[in-house]
């Protein structure tokens, strides 16, 4: 799938009248390579996310990768466990790596899955993605979230 394809389904996805206007704004800024070594863990970004969108959270995120490339990801997360203050989700989705996808174990071109644990505490929060046994063992990526309603 093309770059413009992927950014195309995500916002087609997204974009009906009842959730026109996402949720919650976070920003990426890190993450932490667990086992893994040669990885820049500078990552600034942003994420746009539709609450409770049949379920699932939708989320649409352009980041700095951990190759020092931009890169763009939509994920979906369901939530597992809530309390007052934030959630945990387990989440799956899709992410574009140009020109380093095809370092990942799974892919299709520059596109490769992402997925793992998504933590949401008052405004800060944790997603940790399993690696693949031999790049990373895993990745902790965090930053800061605030609701937009």
């Amino acid at each position: 799938m093309t770059r413009a394809a992927l950014i195309l389904a995500a916002l087609a996805a997204l974009c009906t009248p009842a959730h026109a206007d996402p949720d919650r704004l976070s920003i990426l800024l890190g993450s932490a390579h667990i086992g893994g070594d040669g990885f820049d863990g500078r990552n600034p970004g942003i994420a746009l996310t539709w609450e409770d969108v049949g379920g699932v959270d939708l989320s649409v995120a352009a980041y700095r990768n951990s190759y020092g490339r931009g890169s763009l990801a939509v994920t979906a997360a369901l939530p597992v466990i809530r309390w007052a203050d934030g959630e945990a989700a387990l989440f799956l989705g899709a992410a574009i790596y140009p020109e380093d996808g095809r370092r990942f174990r799974v892919h299709v071109g520059d596109v490769v899955p992402v997925g793992g644990l998504q933590l949401r505490h008052r405004n800060l929060f944790f997603q940790i993605m399993p690696g693949d046994g031999r790049a990373m063992d895993a990745v902790v990526a965090g930053g800061v979230t605030f609701s937009i309603e």
